[in-house]
């Protein structure tokens, strides 16, 4: 075991508070050391970033978009998409995941598999950083902020990313076309 990997000896994967785990939520997943206290921080951080933006906007008096056309629902759901794979599977981004995670594998077209490590809130966050399907959340909250507070530069990094996306299939096609080109 590494020695700055918190979880237990045994190889579990349990937290070490599983066994002394009491109170509404000891029941809910016995043994599997899930960091619900981490999760809940977490949540609180995303409630707090999304209500704390709505109170600012609303007091600097930005008005919420009373639509949203579909071209820039569009284009906000592919800049999600790479931007969660960017935090979370990207090499040039492991720094940021590295102190709450380990490197499982490298996997193709440049991207990582990275293992959460640790308990609590660190384990929590670290499940969070290995996720695209969690970050997801968090980065299209992020974009969605923009879209209110400043919709051309949001517009403008959302493109971006979608570009981004855009070459990653070209790419693979690209590759694709290659390999069968080659027999």
């Amino acid at each position: 075991m590494a020695p700055d990997d918190n979880r237990p000896e045994s190889g579990t994967g349990a937290a070490p508070s599983d066994a002394a785990a009491t109170g509404p939520t000891a029941g809910y997943a016995p043994g599997q050391g899930l960091p619900l206290g981490g999760y809940a921080t977490l949540a609180a951080v995303y409630a707090a970033g999304v209500g704390g933006f709505a109170v600012l906007a609303r007091a600097s008096g930005r008005r919420l978009p009373s639509a949203l056309p579909p071209g820039d629902l569009l284009l906000l759901a592919t800049a999600t998409h790479k931007g969660a794979r960017l935090l979370t599977k990207d090499k040039i981004t492991s720094f940021v995941r590295a102190p709450f995670t380990r490197r499982k594998e490298a996997t193709s077209a440049s991207e990582v598999m990275d293992e959460p490590r640790g308990h609590g809130l660190r384990l929590a966050t670290g499940e969070l950083l290995a996720c695209p399907f969690c970050m997801s959340a968090w980065v299209g909250g992020a974009l969605f902020c923009g879209y209110v507070a400043a919709p051309r530069a949001t517009r403008l990094v959302a493109a971006a990313l979608s570009a981004v996306t855009v070459a990653d299939w070209l790419q693979y096609a690209w590759s694709l076309t290659q390999q069968q080109a080659e027999g």
